[in-house]
């Protein structure tokens, strides 16, 4: 799937809109080129084009919560950072 270890690249891949009943072994890292186990899911939604209610997922393993935390903090998109098993 084009995934391998290495380091973080700008950019996304693999959002996640619905977990369909997966479990945490099963979720990785959204960060491009990442396929490491997903730890936390960072809530978020682009006020723009959302409704405040409305939250996107992204994961993240622990190498990689910081980076995609201010990606998305930066553009004021962060909501909230809640641990995987708690979805």
């Amino acid at each position: 799937s084009g995934r391998g270890g290495g380091g973080c690249e700008t950019g996304v891949v693999d959002l996640v809109q619905q977990l369909g009943g997966r479990s945490s072994p099963d979720l990785v890292c959204s960060a491009k080129r990442c396929g490491g186990p997903a730890v936390w899911a960072l809530q978020w939604n682009n006020p723009k084009l959302h409704t405040p209610e409305r939250r996107k997922t992204w994961l993240a393993c622990e190498a990689h919560r910081q980076h995609l935390s201010e990606f998305l903090s930066m553009r004021g998109f962060l909501r909230e950072t809640v641990a995987v098993e708690t979805l």
